[in-house]
């Protein structure tokens, strides 16, 4: 290539080969259907594990694959409040304990600024 075809770009800006004697992966292509009645396909190569489950292009929910079973729910634990993990702390009885000394002194407060 000439020095002056390199004049004015930018590193990395246009690439200047070509796709002539490349050998592309092997591909296969995989089908999505979308619970809102949106079809489309993935393609994916030959080796990979193909999903069950793809996120739609058109709206986002998830869309199972065509001749595929819906995968099984993993089991989550329900979430933790903060209460639950101040009951794994303490009892109902040690917490009636703070309560009442907070709240004597906050009275005792008020009783000094009065």
């Amino acid at each position: 290539m000439g020095e002056r075809a390199l004049r004015g770009t930018r590193l990395g800006a246009t690439s200047y080969e070509n796709d002539r004697n490349t050998d592309l992966a092997p591909r296969k292509e995989v089908a999505y259907n979308c619970p809102k009645g949106h079809k489309f396909v993935v393609p994916l190569a030959a080796e990979a594990e193909v999903p069950a489950t793809w996120e739609c292009r058109n709206c986002g929910s998830m869309a199972l694959q065509v001749n595929a079973r819906q995968p099984e729910q993993k089991k989550s634990k329900p979430p933790r409040t903060h209460w639950d993990m101040l009951l794994e702390r303490r009892t109902i009885q040690d917490l009636e304990e703070v309560l009442n000394e907070r709240l004597a002194i906050l009275r005792a407060q008020r009783r000094r600024s009065a």
